[in-house]
């Protein structure tokens, strides 16, 4: 029976979802999550530790898959990248081709961090682990101007995290940041959870809910600003750029966010992609939305450094 590509795409996603289990361990949901975005490419990664959090290098250069020619990243410029999962998958390795897309699309070099995860280390281990990486990129020389961050999903919501502590702490804050499908509602209260739930075929309301307790534990709440970043105070960021599907349950969380940014005075802008789902981006290879937001997203990155 033929179907369309994002159908086959939502069919390997509820394949991996929907095989696991209340008493399905961590370590399988990560091997799981691997697999599923196993790069088809072949992506160098340059590793090594920096602030004493595992780090590595993704540049593109040469041509991708599809023949497409990435022009030499400037080195002057990085780009952090935070990956999702929830906080508990995830990784470097599984987001590398979604790093090498957007060091093409933005002419840069790509900084992709392997923060920990829960269980093993919950809140607020990640912030830590991108905090000690953006101030050792300052140490090293390298100048907040010609630093932008991007994310996904839980990665999004290191990123605020992130630029909320600078701006709180009055440290140099980076050009721009990129958000990816960002989980900024710990506490999961937009309607979306119920608009979209037929259609998402990730998450739903109960299972971030349960996520985030993972994450938090029982002493935090998931309304504290300090975690979600929907509920702080929003003054004073550096232009962002929110990418979301329309499909996905978490749609109000960028929606929401970006509303109450821009009316802190802040230069946010809202993509919203007409049927796409979670992440959509990390299926270039399977669908043109995701590669038309990597290039949008790449030109947003451009226009933003020195």
């Amino acid at each position: 029976m033929n179907t369309t590509p994002l159908q086959q795409v939502i069919d390997r996603v509820r394949g991996v979802y929907g095989s696991w289990r209340r008493d399905t361990g961590v370590t399988r949901m990560r091997e799981d999550w691997e697999a599923l975005f196993a790069p088809r490419e072949e992506i160098a990664l340059s590793h090594f530790t920096l602030g004493g959090v595992d780090v590595a290098w993704v540049i593109a250069s040469g041509a991708d898959a599809s023949g497409a020619a990435a022009p030499d990243a400037d080195s002057a410029r990085t780009l952090v990248y935070f990956h999702g999962g929830g906080f508990r998958v995830g990784s470097v390795r599984s987001h590398c081709e979604l790093m090498w897309h957007l060091s093409r699309a933005a002419g840069c070099r790509v900084l992709g961090v392997d923060y920990r995860l829960a269980p093993e280390h919950a809140h607020p281990a990640p912030l830590h682990d991108a905090l000690a990486v953006y101030r050792a990129l300052l140490a090293g020389g390298v100048e907040a101007g010609d630093i932008a961050l991007a994310g996904d999903s839980a990665g999004g919501n290191i990123v605020l995290n992130l630029l909320l502590q600078l701006r709180d702490t009055g440290e140099p804050m980076p050009a721009r940041a990129v958000l990816m499908s960002a989980w900024t509602d710990l506490a999961a209260t937009g309607e979306s959870y119920q608009t979209r739930a037929g259609a998402d075929p990730i998450h739903q309301q109960r299972m971030i809910q349960s996520m985030a307790a993972g994450y938090l534990g029982v002493a935090v709440s998931p309304e504290d600003p300090a975690v979600s970043p929907l509920y702080a105070p929003l003054h004073d960021l550096p232009p962002l750029l929110l990418q979301v599907g329309d499909a996905e349950t978490v749609l109000d969380d960028s929606r929401l966010f970006a509303q109450r940014a821009q009316a802190a005075g802040g230069a946010a802008t809202l993509s919203v992609y007409p049927h796409m789902i979670h992440v959509f981006q990390q299926f270039m290879h399977d669908l043109p939305e995701a590669r038309e937001a990597i290039d949008e997203a790449g030109a947003f990155l451009r226009d933003g450094w020195h």
